[in-house]
């Protein structure tokens, strides 16, 4: 049977359309699958009475994050749809916040670190920097930390360096265990993507780039794909209603679901699939009627609360903060992150009660939250974040030399870099090797032309 057309996509999430963007600009007809109501994934946004709520969580740093800025000037987005972020990042110790987590002067200011430990901070630091070249955000597995765990990699340096630091780093922004971790995909992305003074946000929500890349491009939501099979010449997604067959499928969703999708993937991808994990994350976003904020001695949009000091929250994310319009004019919308040893039992919960603990714990850092929310919203996701570990550092290198084959695989997960700038790269990688197999449409009759068209 002919396929029907060139590439079909599986999952509307930014690696998704990002490689059915770049198919469509190569000239190839593409359509993408997505289960959800929605495009975004994992960067979804939704709207309530005046309030732009977002189900995820990402900054897009003014550095380290090349192909997504790259995809935005080719969009046509001006500077002023990706304003800086308002206010910095502090981390709650001894009772109160401490600002400056991330900048260059915390080894002087603190930044919630002991003196021994801004020490220590110096000197790793410098460390860093002597080997910057070292640290490649695309191949993480050859940095000079190898396959060291996060708690690994710091335990040579006073304990605060890891509580204060990485761990809430880690715990708040990935989901992260930090003994089961990777350190090389953390440090190559905060070297990368620099203080964050520098970190900008999407003015219309996180979904933006996802509703800009899915405006010309062929996409069927509410639509479930249960299984992919690479047919040699072709590929065949089968649904409830039906089979799709396409010269060409990219599996653009997490790795479990991707192996799910795939229980007949080759010895050379399954390894790296199942090394994949990913890290359960939930948060519980507020709808205010005042914009309350945590105290510090200056605005902050994110207070990390280490597992040293609080075990049910991760950290308060003050969106309003981050950018005013997220809610209306006298408003607030604070986003409360779930520890991760706590995100599975949460998981399990009903969403309000799980929601009514993280408020009664985010008391302490918001005073008032409680009797100040007039609405929330449970966001969970058992795939959360790509959980970067060892095993699947020493998986990489033979997964991204596999053979080209009728399915394909993006996501942050391939490139162990969880953040947009990982989906957008590996979105393009995919993109580029469908096309090294099945080349750019050549001149055909009217019936090509036209389903070319209709899809453009």
């Amino acid at each position: 049977m002919t396929p029907e057309l060139d590439v079909a996509v599986v999952g509307a999430g930014i690696a998704g359309l990002t490689a059915a963007h770049e198919l469509r600009r190569a000239g190839l007809s593409v359509r993408v699958y997505e289960r959800l109501p929605d495009v975004g994934g994992r960067m979804r946004s939704l709207r309530h009475e005046g309030w732009t709520v977002d189900t995820g969580a990402e900054q897009v740093a003014s550095h380290g994050y090349r192909a997504t800025w790259e995809l935005l000037r080719r969009l046509g987005v001006t500077p002023a749809d990706v304003p800086r972020a308002g206010g910095g990042v502090a981390v709650w110790r001894g009772g109160r916040a401490r600002p400056g987590v991330g900048e260059r002067s915390a080894v002087l200011t603190g930044a919630g670190l002991s003196l021994r430990a801004r020490r220590d901070l110096a000197a790793l630091t410098a460390w860093c920097g002597r080997r910057r070249a070292c640290f490649d955000g695309d191949h993480p597995e050859r940095t000079p930390l190898g396959a060291t765990t996060v708690r690994e990699a710091t335990a040579r340096y006073h304990r605060d360096l890891h509580d204060y630091l990485f761990q809430p780093l880690a715990g708040c922004f990935f989901g992260w265990d930090t003994a089961r971790s990777a350190a090389a995909p953390l440090v190559s992305l905060l070297l990368e993507a620099g203080p964050p003074t520098t970190w900008r946000t999407y003015r219309q929500g996180m979904d933006f780039l996802a509703r800009r890349l899915a405006a010309g491009t062929e996409v069927v939501t509410g639509r479930t794909v249960h299984e992919v099979v690479d047919a040699g010449g072709h590929a065949v997604l089968r649904c409830d209603d039906g089979e799709v067959r396409a010269r060409a499928a990219v599996l653009a969703v997490p790795a479990p679901v991707a192996a799910a999708l795939r229980p007949e993937a080759p010895a050379d991808e399954r390894p790296f699939l199942t090394a994949c994990a990913f890290t359960p994350t939930l948060k519980v976003s507020c709808l205010l009627d005042r914009p309350l904020a945590p105290a510090a001695r200056r605005p902050v949009h994110i207070l990390l609360t280490p597992a040293a000091e609080e075990q049910l929250l991760a950290g308060v994310v003050v969106d309003h903060a981050k950018d005013p319009g997220r809610a209306p004019d006298g408003r607030g919308l604070v986003t409360l992150v779930a520890a991760p040893r706590q995100v599975p039992g949460l998981l399990d919960a009903d969403p309000d009660e799980a929601a009514g603990l993280l408020v009664h714990a985010a008391e302490r850092y918001v005073p008032g939250i409680g009797a100040a929310r007039r609405h929330h919203f449970t966001h969970g996701f058992r795939d959360g974040l790509p959980e970067a570990t060892p095993a699947a550092l020493a998986e990489r290198t033979a997964f991204l030399e596999r053979p080209v084959r009728a399915v394909e695989y993006a996501g942050d997960w391939v490139m162990l870099r969880p953040a947009s700038e990982g989906a957008v790269r590996a979105g393009a990688l995919a993109a580029s090797r469908v096309l090294s197999r099945i080349g750019r449409p050549r001149p055909a009759g009217p019936d090509r032309l036209e389903n070319t068209v209709a899809t453009a």
